[in-house]
């Protein structure tokens, strides 16, 4: 409960409002039995009809009074119920950008998002009740305590038996109902992550005909879910009926104690006393019933709160250093210095022992076979990851030791995933310089020979884009990631199998303008095509996260047999020759 505790701090204004507002509705409750004793036993006998018009009066005046501060305490605690809602759904948004992907594999998307919103919708409702009843009650019941005991004390005595008796079935529910809390939200992150799947991969689903099998899928997990859920209702739902009970149980008990002392023990109570004893009780069981609706909200809230504490506690393994390097007189350089990467979990690196230099105005090409750790080596540079052991240098200065904004700021990259944003065309590609002009951006697509499929389209730059880009093609797709790259001009390019959608006559035309625009950047390119990297100016051969051979293309046809082997397995035994 620690980040909802602090949130509130910026709320200290509506607190101390709600308390005021709370404190007014209970005495306004409070009051209302005093003077209906005095109206039954006094007022009414003595056929005083003014003063019973004035009692009257004061009664209907402290229901309004009590109404509006009602009124008020439900706006206020709202009011502060969705602020901390928004401050804290924002808190675990910004923590979830700063998660390098090592943190995100071990919550699981789906899981962070059922904590951003199921899990702070939880915490919403509770503090919406709670800050309306959890002061409100205790006040009332201290309050009607005093007032019964003042009034009765041995009528009050009854109180003895009752509140323990609710005491003991409110903690046998917390006993049930704070494990079944957990299960369901574990059981919600499943739900979003059979849904997900099911959204993210419906063409290949449909493909292969499996909708039955996700659809039996998706009902076993929902089934398990109403299973718990139903037991979690079961559990809730049968508070009421057994407070009901023990409340119907206390008021008839207060009636038989009345009439055994009047009948025994010859105490004459007025029926103004006895119905204002009642309401009193009665008024203190309610309290202890909102504080028992409190309660079952509490073990969800607690749940909910403590998972978005992990989030926000979690620290990310790549973060900013506490003191950040600039580079000085260089630019667009990028060495590895005998780098390995093994990934979490993992029995052996990805990587191993890899060095080579990446110079302005230069190609370096990375080929190998598949799962050989091409993209964990452009992963590298712009710290989606962290070397296990060597360096990675970026203009003279090791990644790990710039500001991460200032070292991506540097790169452009073109992920080996094309991936578009639910916008227009426009501002996808803008997405790599929210500063860029319309000319610069036109001059990106036509880089990226995307101007004419674009300019086809009827709405043109303002064409809509859909999540994740499902509504253009893969190669269209492709090329309008790599506009994305350009747009910004930067440092270092790259390019982690980025042209694999795209035709021979279109991969050439992107490469040929691409090379005027990045004749004073450098350039790295990951891909399985030789006709892509053959006039690179450097190659890089891995084979099982080793470097097999460095050099040009004919260079490598010599002196490097796994080189020669991809070569021949794509343009055939003369070209390997």
């Amino acid at each position: 409960m620690k980040c909802i505790i602090h949130e509130l701090k910026g709320y200290a204004k509506e607190l101390i409002l709600i308390v005021l507002t709370v404190i007014g509705t209970t005495l306004c409750t409070l009051g209302l039995p005093l003077l209906l004793t005095r109206l039954i036993d006094t007022t009414i006998p003595s056929e005083n009809i003014a003063g019973v018009i004035a009692i009257v009066g004061i009664m209907l005046a402290l229901v309004v009074i009590g109404v509006l501060c009602g009124i008020a305490t439900s706006h206020l605690s709202a009011t502060v119920s969705m602020g901390v809602g928004k401050r804290l759904r924002s808190k675990l948004f910004t923590k979830v950008q700063t998660f390098s992907q090592t943190e995100i594999d071990a919550f699981s998307t789906s899981s962070l998002i059922t904590r951003t919103n199921n899990d702070v919708m939880q915490i919403q409702r509770f503090l919406n009740q709670c800050l309306r009843i959890a002061i409100q009650a205790p006040i009332m019941c201290i309050c009607g305590i005093i007032l019964a005991i003042s009034s009765s004390p041995n009528l009050s005595a009854v109180l003895v038996i009752s509140v323990p008796l609710m005491a003991v079935v409110l903690v046998m529910i917390g006993k049930i109902a704070i494990p079944l809390s957990t299960k369901i939200q574990i059981k919600i992150d499943n739900l979003n992550l059979v849904m997900r799947e099911k959204l993210t991969g419906v063409r290949v689903i449909r493909a292969f005909g499996t909708t039955k099998f996700e659809s039996e899928r998706f009902a076993e997990i929902n089934k398990d879910y109403k299973r718990i859920n139903m037991k979690m209702q079961r559990t809730t739902n049968s508070v009421m009926p057994v407070l009901t009970v023990i409340l119907s149980f206390t008021a008839a008990l207060v009636m038989l104690m009345a009439a055994n002392q009047f009948a025994n023990k010859g105490i004459d109570y007025t029926i103004g006393e006895v119905m204002a004893i009642i309401q009193y009780i009665m008024q203190i069981m309610m309290a202890v019933i909102m504080l028992t609706m409190v309660f079952i909200m509490l073990p969800r809230a607690l749940t909910a709160a403590t998972r978005a504490q992990e989030v926000l506690s979690t620290e990310p393994v790549i973060k900013n250093p506490e003191k950040t390097k600039r580079a000085s007189g260089l630019k667009g350089y990028l060495t590895f210095n005998n780098v390995s990467f093994t990934y979490k979990g993992a029995s052996v690196p990805a990587i191993r022992d890899l060095s080579f230099e990446a110079k302005p105005g230069e190609v370096t090409a990375i080929i190998g076979g598949t799962g050989m750790g091409k993209s964990t080596i452009v992963n590298l540079i712009p710290r989606l990851y962290d070397v296990t052991e060597g360096q990675v240098l970026v203009d003279g200065v090791d990644v790990r030791d710039y500001d991460l904004d200032d070292l991506r700021s540097k790169i452009g990259f073109v992920p080996q995933k094309a991936l578009l944003f639910s916008g227009t065309i426009e501002s996808n590609i803008a997405f790599g310089d929210d500063v860029a002009n319309e000319y610069r951006i036109e001059e990106a697509v036509r880089i990226a020979q995307s101007y004419d499929f674009i300019t086809k389209k009827d709405e043109g730059f303002e064409s809509p884009i859909s999540q994740g880009g499902t509504n253009v093609s893969g190669g269209q797709r492709q090329r309008l990631c790599i506009a994305r790259a350009i747009v910004r001009k930067p440092e270092i390019y790259v390019f982690d199998d980025s042209f694999s959608a795209l035709d021979f006559k279109t991969d050439k035309a992107l490469r040929e303008a691409l090379a005027k625009e990045t004749a004073e950047a450098t350039v790295v390119i990951v891909a399985q095509r030789i006709s892509t990297i053959m006039d690179a100016d450097r190659i890089i051969v891995v084979e099982n996260g080793e470097i097999a051979g460095i050099g040009k293309h004919r260079e490598l046809l010599k002196n490097c047999e796994v080189y020669k082997e991809i070569v021949r397995s794509q343009l055939g035994e003369e070209e390997a020759k």
